[in-house]
């Protein structure tokens, strides 16, 4: 399965990427491409919806470790929003969801 990524502003100070599909190895390099330079204007939210992300591996979790740095850096925001509650699992063992915002809204899973 392909990786589709849709980008709008919500508002002047925020951004919404909507992720559809599964982020793995062979996604992932899309995902960053169109993730990190949203990252680099300060000032800016970033909220990324993976309700429509049925999977997801370590590859994707380092483009969410690799947008916070920048972040970091670049004085922005990253919250990621309506996670299936396998993909949540994913950032609680790896113990990213103490380092990245994610919304407490949890979409159910299979």
């Amino acid at each position: 399965m392909n990786l589709e990524v849709e980008v709008a502003e919500k508002n002047k100070t925020t951004v919404l990427v909507l992720l559809t599909g599964e982020v793995d190895a062979y996604t992932a390099p899309k995902l960053k491409e169109n993730l990190l330079p949203l990252t680099k204007k300060e000032g800016t939210l970033i909220e990324v919806n993976l309700e429509n992300v049925s999977y997801m591996d370590s590859t994707g979790l380092g483009v969410f470790i690799s947008a916070l740095k920048s972040t970091k850096a670049n004085n922005s925001q990253l919250k990621l929003m309506n996670l299936e509650d396998r993909i949540l699992r994913l950032f609680e063992i790896t113990g990213l969801d103490s380092i990245i915002t994610i919304d407490s809204t949890v979409r159910g899973g299979n």
